[in-house]
């Protein structure tokens, strides 16, 4: 799991929030990073974080 910051951008049109296509842009890319396995490049974009399940 990743934690991306953005900012969001409030307008008052309809659209609003919506992302620069920076942030949106570094989202693709914090994803696709994390596809392929490659948690050095994902780390330099975001928080990574390991989910581990429990048992109850």
């Amino acid at each position: 799991m990743a934690e991306v910051e953005v900012e969001l951008i409030e307008t008052p049109e309809g659209w609003s929030p919506y992302l620069s296509l920076e942030d949106a842009q570094k989202l693709d890319d914090v994803r696709e990073a994390l596809r392929q396995g490659d948690l050095q490049k994902a780390s330099n974009l975001a928080h990574l974080y390991k989910i581990t399940p429990l048992t109850v």
